[in-house]
């Protein structure tokens, strides 16, 4: 009778097999890995915006332009600069473009295996 009580409050737990252990790692490691392209993805869009303000500010100005190298302001050609402002611009673009695509890739991914799991645990 003591028997019948204690399994009477423990759930059932599914046995998982090698298979899905595996799943379920590499769920891990695809979540770490989205985590640091989640952190880039970040930085790049935080530098994005720091040279599209600088580009209105450039553009918004009659005045000299100077550009910060080091610790050091120099002097330059305001259409030199607006170039290279427009350069950047457009590589940290394709970055993040890059970056949103493995994103949905990995978040694809990592919804199929989810839903592996799920069967194989059922």
């Amino acid at each position: 009778m003591a028997k019948e009580k204690q399994s009477e409050g423990k759930q059932e737990v599914p046995k998982i097999d090698e298979q899905t252990q595996q799943k379920i790692q590499e769920i891990q490691i695809l979540e770490q890995n989205m985590q640091g392209l989640l952190m880039q993805k970040q930085a790049f869009q935080l530098e994005l915006n720091e040279t599209e303000n600088a580009l209105s500010e450039i553009s918004a100005t009659k005045e000299d332009v100077f550009k910060l190298i080091g610790q050091i302001m120099i002097k330059t050609d305001k259409k030199k600069l607006e170039q290279e402002l427009t350069k950047k611009k457009e590589l940290l673009t394709l970055r993040l473009n890059s970056i949103e695509k493995q994103e949905k890739e990995f978040s694809e991914h990592l919804e199929e295996l989810r839903k592996e799991i799920m069967k194989s645990i059922k």
